[in-house]
Formats: C-alpha cells, sequence, structure tokens
C-alpha cells in the first residue's frame, strides 16, 4: 500500500462525515411539519398530489403506508416493462434499438423498481435514449425515493409517543424527490459535465483509432443518469461498463465525486434520524459502526489487491508499485484509479445498495473478492442504501438491545420504549430473511441443470459468481462479478430475489415502527443501557458480524476461501 492510496481513503472519509452532516439536519428539516417550502413549490405539490389523487395530510398507519408504497411500485413496473417491449417503435432512437426481450424486460423491471439495478444486458447496445431517460432514470428517482419515504416513517415511527400514524406516503415521497433527490442530481450532473462526462442526444460516433483501425463510440445522455444512479445507490450503469468508462467516469476528480456520491445521503440519513428522535447522540454509535465496518472492508480489500496474486507471480506479472503504476493486480482495473481507488470504490458501492463499479470485481483476489460479498450479506446496513440501509440497521439495533438487555437482566428498551417479543420477531424477519433467501437460490443455480447454465467457470470461482449473483440481486445492490449468465431461468429466479429482497425487508420495518409508535417512552434509569455510548457501537458490529458472519461463512468456504489457499 502507499501512503497517497491511504490519504485519498481518509480524505474521502472525512469530506463524506462534513457534507454528511449538514444534510442531514436539512433532510431532517425536509420531513418535519415545520417544512415551509417557497409558496411556488407548494402549490406544485399540491397539484402533484391532487392529479394522482393522494390524501395531502391524512396521517397512515403501517398499513396503508405500505400499501401506498406497494401501488406505486406496481403501476412504475407497468410501465417500465411496457417501455421497455415497445422501444424499438418510440422516438429517442438513434441506433434503431429493438425492444427488449421479454424475459431480460422483466428482470430489468424489477431490478430498477426495487433499487437494485441490477443489468442482464448491455446498456448502450439494448437500450434506447428514450429507455434509459424515461425508464430507468426515471426509477433511480423513485425507488429511491420510496426508500427514502419509507425510512422517513420508521424514524417518526421511534420518535412518536402513542401514535398509530407513521406520517403521509404520497407526501414523504415527493418531498425526497422535488426537495433532495432533484436538486443534489443536478448539482452533480452540471459538475459530471464540466468534467468531460457525456450528455448529448446524437448516435454513436465513428471514429478513426490511432492504428488506422475504425471504432464505434456510444455516445447518449450519460451524466444526468450517472448522477441520480449514485445519488439514489442505484448504480446501473449507461453504458455496460459502468463507471470504469471514460464517458461515464472522466477523470479523478469525477471518480471522486462518484464516490462521494454512493455513500452521502445514507450517510446523512444517520444524522437525520438524531435530529428527527431529538437524540443527536444516538446517531454517534450507529455512525461509528457504519464507518467502523467500512474501514474493515477496505482494510481487507487494499491490501489484498495490492500484494496480488500467486498466479499473477506465476504468469510474470510484474506487482511492483513504481512512480508510473500503483502496482498490485491491475486486471480489470482502470489504471487511470489506481488499487485504492478500485478497492474504495468497491468496498463502498457493496457498503451500500449501489451497483456501479469503477473496476471488475471478477478479477480481484480471493480475499478482495470476498468484502464486496460479506459487505452485500450484512444486509447492506454498513451505510446500506437510501433509507433502505438504516432502517435495516435499526433490525440489527433491535437484536443488539435484546442481547444487551439479556446480558444486564433488564427489560430492552431502545429510546426509552420497551423492546418485547413482537418487535424482536419483527426485527429477526427483517434481518436474516434475505440472508437466508440468497444461501437458498445459490444452492438451487449449483445443483439444477438450469441453474448451471449460468455458471461459466468451473470450481470455487464458479460458486463464487453464482453466490455473488444471488447475493446482489437479493440485497438490492446490482454489481456483479460478471462471470455469471442471463438465462431464462436465471432471470426469473432473479426476479424473485428482486422483489422480495426489497419487499420483506420494507414491511418489516414498516411493522416494527408502527409497534413502537404505539408506546409511550419510560424515563431512563440508573439501569438503562446506553444506546448513545460506544460500548453500544462495538456491540452492533460485534451483533451484525455474528449473524451474517455465521451464515455465509460455510458458503465463504466453498468459494473465496477454496480460491485463496488453493
Amino acid at each position: 500500500m502507499s501512503g497517497l492510496g491511504i490519504a485519498q481513503i481518509v480524505f474521502y472519509v472525512v469530506v463524506l462525515i462534513a457534507l454528511a452532516y449538514p444534510l442531514g439536519i436539512y433532510m431532517a428539516w425536509v420531513y418535519s411539519d415545520r417544512f415551509h417550502a417557497p409558496g411556488w413549490v407548494r402549490a406544485a405539490e399540491r397539484g402533484l398530489l391532487r392529479l394522482i389523487g393522494a390524501p395531502a395530510r391524512r396521517d397512515q398507519d403501517w398499513k396503508a403506508y405500505g400499501l401506498s408504497a406497494f401501488a406505486l411500485m406496481a403501476a412504475f413496473a407497468v410501465i417500465l416493462y411496457l417501455l421497455l417491449r415497445l422501444q424499438g417503435g418510440l422516438p429517442l432512437n438513434p441506433e434503431g434499438l429493438p425492444g427488449v426481450v421479454p424475459h431480460i424486460a422483466a428482470n430489468t423491471t424489477a431490478s430498477f423498481v426495487t433499487n437494485t439495478n441490477w443489468q442482464y444486458y448491455g446498456g448502450e447496445t439494448t437500450m434506447s435514449y428514450l429507455s434509459q431517460m424515461a425508464g430507468l432514470a426515471v426509477q433511480n428517482f423513485v425507488s429511491a425515493a420510496i426508500g427514502m419515504a419509507v425510512l422517513a416513517a420508521v424514524v417518526r415511527g421511534l420518535a412518536r409517543r402513542s401514535a398509530r400514524g407513521l406520517g403521509n406516503f404520497w407526501v414523504d415521497v415527493t418531498r425526497s424527490i422535488a426537495y433532495i433527490l432533484v436538486p443534489l442530481a443536478v448539482l452533480l450532473s452540471v459538475v459530471l459535465v464540466s468534467q468531460g462526462v457525456v450528455q448529448t442526444f446524437d448516435g454513436a460516433q465513428t471514429v478513426t483509432t490511432l492504428e488506422g483501425g475504425e471504432q464505434t463510440i456510444a455516445r447518449g445522455p450519460a451524466a444526468s443518469q450517472v448522477a441520480i444512479k449514485q445519488l439514489g445507490t442505484n448504480g446501473g450503469g449507461f453504458y455496460n461498463s459502468n463507471a470504469s468508462v471514460p464517458f461515464e467516469n472522466a477523470n479523478g476528480l469525477t471518480n471522486f465525486f462518484e464516490m462521494l456520491a454512493i455513500l452521502l445521503i445514507p450517510a446523512a440519513q444517520v444524522f437525520m434520524f438524531g435530529r428527527m428522535v431529538a437524540a443527536r447522540r444516538q446517531a454517534w454509535p450507529i455512525m461509528g459502526a457504519m464507518l467502523a465496518m467500512l474501514v474493515i472492508g477496505v482494510a481487507v480489500a487494499y491490501p489484498s489487491e495490492q500484494h496480488g496474486s500467486q498466479t499473477l507471480r506465476e504468469a510474470g506479472v510484474d506487482l511492483t508499485q513504481s512512480s508510473d503504476s500503483s502496482g498490485g493486480n491491475l486486471s480489470d482495473k482502470e489504471v487511470r484509479f489506481g488499487i485504492a481507488n478500485t478497492a474504495l470504490w468497491a468496498t463502498a458501492t457493496t457498503n451500500a445498495s449501489n451497483g456501479s463499479v469503477n473496476g471488475g470485481h471478477d478479477a480481484f483476489t480471493a480475499s478482495g473478492g470476498a468484502v464486496p460479498i460479506v459487505n452485500m450479506f450484512t444486509g447492506e446496513v454498513i451505510f446500506g442504501g437510501v433509507g433502505s440501509g438504516l432502517y435495516g440497521m435499526f433490525f440489527y439495533v433491535v437484536i443488539a438491545v435484546f442481547v444487551a438487555g439479556l446480558m444486564v437482566g433488564r427489560t430492552p428498551e431502545y429510546l426509552g420504549k420497551k423492546i418485547e417479543a413482537r418487535e424482536v420477531k419483527y426485527a429477526a424477519v427483517g434481518a436474516l430473511f434475505v440472508p437466508t433467501m440468497v444461501l437458498v437460490l445459490t444452492a438451487i443455480s449449483v445443483v439444477t441443470a438450469h441453474g448451471l447454465e449460468s455458471v461459466f467457470n468451473p470450481g470455487a470461482h464458479g460458486f463464487s459468481e453464482a453466490l455473488y449473483a444471488y447475493d446482489s440481486q437479493s440485497n438490492n445492490n446490482g454489481s456483479a462479478f460478471a462471470g455469471y449468465g442471463a438465462t431464462q431461468f436465471s432471470a426469473l429466479v432473479g426476479e424473485v430475489a428482486l422483489w422480495l429482497g426489497r419487499f420483506v425487508p420494507l414491511v418489516a420495518a414498516l411493522a416494527l415502527a408502527g409497534s413502537l409508535a404505539g408506546k409511550r417512552a419510560a424515563p431512563a434509569s440508573a439501569g438503562t443501557f446506553r444506546t448513545d455510548s460506544p460500548t453500544f457501537a462495538v456491540l452492533l458490529v460485534a451483533v451484525i458480524l455474528l449473524t451474517a458472519g455465521l451464515m455465509l461463512f460455510p458458503a465463504l468456504s466453498l468459494g473465496p476461501l477454496v480460491e485463496a489457499l488453493s
């Protein structure tokens, strides 16, 4: 590892926290009853709510809130599927691309509606400009806003006393888009365009290479989609090679801003939570736990990639650092960014539910590639997706509080509210359902004839690719080892993972919030286990790592660990 690489990582973390704190304060204000937008903006908001027939001010209980979220997702799923299937006859299609085939259209619809952006297709060769903008980019806003709205409802459930309502979904999702996502996306888009990220309606350009050959370079409205795919922790690339393409990620500055955007809103939501529950100190143990796990991931991935592998050494590859090269395992990595930035990106993108990549995860070393798998298997609560990461973290918070209560012999409490059997059951479902589904679907994919059709590489690495695929889709991440093929069977099984991975934790989180909202808060006493201390942060990390680790270790032993030891 180099001092420059470490300095870049430290600088990234410092800037992330410095920007997340004020953004979190602003977001808490947006979701509060004290929020007042300019008159013309409020008028537009009321007009939109009337247009869709939404009750603008009626508080909803957790069931009504969840049904509203599902209704919006279902409506956009139908629209997006039809748009993809019919794109061949629609405008803004300069390359004359045909409609997307049914199983890919269905999988892509499920992927983008659930904020996953898993891609069984190449963006520049499959999607028209209209599909990219009116279909996929719109879902980048809407799916992110749904997660943010649900988190706002969950935090209200923690903050309110003896209440049934969690707020109004339609107001929350509108505010998420209009006052948070759109302004940030416009700002980031301008920065990206200024640095050379492409934004045009012109078609592909054929150019003559330095060797005298011809090359066709795809273009399109990329910058606007790149901005929201990072800010909304979506991750789907306008181009097949995602953020390793210069037209999506032009230089070191755009690389930094795009990495920053991946974790900005999830980090800010931790501080938002502290403000909304009027207990700011409660945010710091959660932030500390998230940062600790981010650092652990980078501390494994960076030296693993810098050290390289015995296979590369035996092939005669020079892994030595120099003034001209970062050295290490540069296979499928952008030399513009080097080892440190690729390892940090891979860690950050799988700490969030963001599937973007600036290098090929499939070419990581065995231990380096294990880091994204483990990050996703935690439920992506190490910052996690916008909204979904923090409400997923609350499952582990409840479990940690329950464990602490057992240790000190007192009734578990969080924010003064008793954690009883019902809350623990909701938390257990939210925390354990998706990891269990990952293992079940991976097993199906490697023991059935139809499943094995997608596994191109034999042995342990092929198993790792299958594990990564269902880990990514079930946890709504979207990144891939890229060696796992698309068949009708894998697309169908992937749809199951995508929908259930989004719906089950969302319902569990709302049910948990609804249960806690109706409880009175008791004042803290001398025997209350403090949840605003470093001790709780350590306990929280331990609960996450033990819960995920014990479930994942056998699968890791069949894949990455076998590769590392062979």
